[in-house]
């Protein structure tokens, strides 16, 4: 069964360029001319549109020379049969469809997602990873975006802190201060459908997020003063801006969780560095200073609290022992009082005697008037104090030796000075 006409099984012969017969039939139907120059292009051309014509089934008429096309004498020149030619593009076509099918196939890994989208418009989302299909272009499309992936956007800087953009870190304060801020937001995907089709401000689908945490931030900084920003609070400014990232981003539908906020850097700009620096150093001078004055304070006024609290204790007390003493004397003058109305001559000598014995007893040296006289009697009592206290000293050791003697304890009575004062006063009278 021959698929193929005479004129396509042979290509090498039928289309030489240098064969002078190329396009004038077959060798065996029409001898050669001799011709030395170069093939006609007209009748190449007219050639190779007779054999595309023939190719697909039409008849063609005769050549320029009264020829027929197909070489055979007094034949009509058909070219190949219909059926040939209807399989052929039967297998290109299945060739073509099958290709078509298997332009739908995709894979989705691990932690990512696929957005399929129909004529343009979204359908679903496709979060199960492996190997899937959908319609093939231009019936459908997607894009895959990894959900699981930690994100980053850089403010006043690209991919290190030296290189800044000037635009996006200069600042204001509250204090009318303007500060060098370079920050790195952290996020996540949390709606890959809101990311793609809700976050597109530009060509870059992480712009909004950008716009959004630069406003935060900016909006953070614009309510502290420079020393809160720079120093005191530099951690609640990353949380409150990272909180407003948040709430900005959900305004938006953008699709993202703000996972951290840090601040890379933060200080004056370059030109006002140095009088920055020279403010900075006074004011800790003054913090120093301050608490120097704080430390000395709390290390004299507790003293002082002391000191007076133990003043007021004394002073109190001192009162209750004076009130107490009052209150003891008249009480005292009152039992005395009481037994002065009974026998008064008793009680005033008592009174008399005690009263005596009372300063005799602080006291060292006695003169007593003898009389009438114009002479006075001195009465050494210190030593005679001093000649009792001997004597009964010598007693008590005396009896301490003879009842070790014996073995036998007995009391020792010592007469006390006191009472021998007592009996030379009643001499005396």
């Amino acid at each position: 069964m021959r698929l193929l006409p005479d004129w396509l099984r042979g290509p090498r012969k039928l289309f030489s360029l240098n064969d002078p017969g190329w396009g004038r039939g077959s060798d065996d139907q029409k001898p050669r001319r001799p011709q030395d120059g170069p093939p006609d292009l007209d009748e190449l051309w007219r050639d190779f549109n007779r054999k595309l014509n023939g190719l697909f089934g039409k008849k063609t008429g005769g050549s320029g020379n009264g020829q027929p096309p197909s070489g055979r004498p007094g034949g009509t020149g058909e070219g190949p049969s219909m059926k040939a030619a209807g399989a052929g593009a039967g297998v290109v076509g299945v060739v073509a469809a099958l290709l078509w099918l298997g332009s739908g196939f995709y894979i989705v890994q691990e932690g990512q997602a696929a957005a399929v989208m129909q004529f343009g418009e979204f359908k679903y989302l496709n979060d199960r990873a492996g190997f899937t299909w959908r319609i093939p272009y231009p019936v459908q499309t997607h894009e895959i975006v990894n959900v699981q992936q930690q994100r980053q956007v850089e403010i006043g800087y690209r991919s290190n802190v030296k290189n800044k953009a000037l635009k996006e870190s200069l600042m204001l304060t509250q204090d009318q201060s303007i500060v060098d801020m370079q920050v790195a937001v952290q996020y996540r995907l949390s709606n890959a459908v809101d990311f793609l089709f809700n976050n597109n401000p530009g060509p870059n689908p992480e712009e909004l997020i950008r716009q959004g945490a630069e406003t935060a931030l900016r909006e953070t900084v614009g309510r502290k003063g420079i020393d809160q920003v720079l120093y005191e609070e530099k951690e609640a400014v990353a949380k409150e801006a990272q909180k407003l990232m948040q709430e900005i981003v959900d305004r938006y539908k953008a699709g993202v969780t703000i996972i951290d906020v840090t601040i890379q850097q933060a200080q004056p700009p370059e030109q006002v560095q140095a009088a920055f620096e020279d403010a900075n150093k006074a004011a800790q001078d003054k913090e120093r200073l301050i608490n120097e004055g704080r430390a000395y304070a709390n290390d004299v006024i507790p003293k002082a609290r002391g000191a007076a609290a133990r003043l007021t204790q004394e002073a109190d007390g001192h009162k209750q022992r004076v009130i107490a003493t009052a209150q003891g004397d008249a009480s005292r003058f009152k039992q005395v009082y009481t037994e002065y109305a009974k026998a008064p001559q008793v009680t005033r000598d008592r009174m008399y005697i005690e009263t005596m014995q009372q300063i005799f007893s602080n006291t060292s040296k006695v003169y007593v008037d003898a009389g009438k006289g114009n002479s006075l009697l001195y009465l050494p009592l210190d030593k005679i104090i001093q000649s009792t206290n001997g004597q009964s000293a010598s007693a008590a050791a005396a009896a301490q030796s003879a009842a070790a003697a014996t073995g036998a304890e007995r009391p020792v009575e010592v007469e006390r000075p006191r009472e021998s004062l007592r009996n030379r006063e009643r001499e005396s009278r």
